[in-house]
């Protein structure tokens, strides 16, 4: 018998599917319930097929740009989109002068420790 990809969402709703039966070829045992695939299970074609060409390709976006033949913006960009389909959305935290001026203008007035402050700082960097 041949086998398809696994369905995520529901073709009606566009919601997502929920894995609710397991089964074994061979033994012919059931497991019924409710399961949570995991993150990478739920991906889609394209973000599929990314995340497989990356893998091989040992995570060299410059290698994943070759062979595409893609432009390295182009490929970080689909980088990013697997990412957040994925729910993996980073952040970059940028210190701002203001930040570092806000908790110097606290130390000044004595609103704070100079212990505080130096922890603050060095937080600030960790970001």
């Amino acid at each position: 018998m041949q086998k398809h990809p696994m369905p995520t969402k529901c073709p009606v709703t566009g919601e997502a599917l929920e894995v609710t039966r397991l089964e074994c070829p061979s033994s012919g045992i059931v497991i019924e319930g409710r399961f949570q695939p995991n993150e990478f299970a739920l991906l889609e074609g394209e973000h599929l097929e990314y995340l497989r060409l990356f893998i091989k390709v040992r995570g060299n976006l410059k290698e994943v740009e070759r062979i595409l033949g893609l432009s390295y913006p182009t490929v970080r960009l689909r980088f990013e989109n697997m990412l957040k389909s994925l729910g993996y959305e980073y952040e970059e935290v940028v210190e701002t002068k203001t930040d570092r001026a806000e908790i110097l203008a606290q130390l000044e007035k004595g609103e704070i420790s100079v212990d505080d402050a130096t922890k603050r700082l060095q937080a600030l960097k960790r970001r």
